[in-house]
């Protein structure tokens, strides 16, 4: 009998999907509407992400016009983003917010690498636990006797694998983004 790892799998992807949404909220110099995907405000009681109250729009590459659909909205978008960890001041016309990025120090692409690297970091702790949680499950089936020693060998030998796959795309995530944020 060999031991199913989709659930596996599954929760590996998942990770790597975190990851990336971590990484797209990291500015690297250029306006991206992805950076204001955590940011939400409070819209008939109930808490709302921007883009469902607002259109983004990028007319260049350093800055991002958010037009609210309800321009009664404008200063609790203009709040909400003072309050986030974007570190940018909204400009508020009265009409739209509009956000300008500015050109990114070397120490603030220092800063945004370190950042990145944690992210990296937790990404590969969150898939050590997964692949825990595997090994864990292996041990109870063999307890159960439900597969043999050379099962469980086997099935933690290809945890480990899946593993190091998952590491390696952790890796070379991690270094794209490193070059992207040091890119001038």
């Amino acid at each position: 009998m060999s031991v199913d790892f989709k659930d596996i799998s599954r929760r590996m992807d998942k990770t790597m999907e975190h990851l990336g949404e971590e990484f797209d909220a990291v500015r690297a110099g250029r306006a991206n509407p992805k950076v204001l995907d955590r940011i939400s405000v409070e819209y008939y009681g109930s808490e709302t992400p921007l883009n469902g109250v607002a259109t983004i729009s990028s007319p260049d590459a350093r800055t991002l016009v958010i037009q609210p659909w309800d321009g009664k909205l404008l200063k609790d978008i203009q709040k909400a983003i003072q309050v986030s960890d974007l570190g940018i001041n909204p400009q508020n016309d009265g009409r739209v917010i509009r956000l300008v990025f500015p050109q990114l120090t070397e120490e603030r692409r220092k800063d945004l690498t370190k950042q990145v690297k944690k992210y990296g970091e937790e990404a590969k702790v969150a898939l050590r636990n997964i692949r825990r949680d595997g090994m864990d499950y292996v041990k109870k089936l063999k307890k159960n006797s439900e597969i043999t020693e050379d099962d469980q060998k086997k099935a933690e030998k290809d945890l480990q694998d899946l593993l190091d796959q998952y590491i390696k795309k952790v890796d070379a995530a991690l270094a794209a983004k490193e070059k992207e944020l040091m890119a001038i």
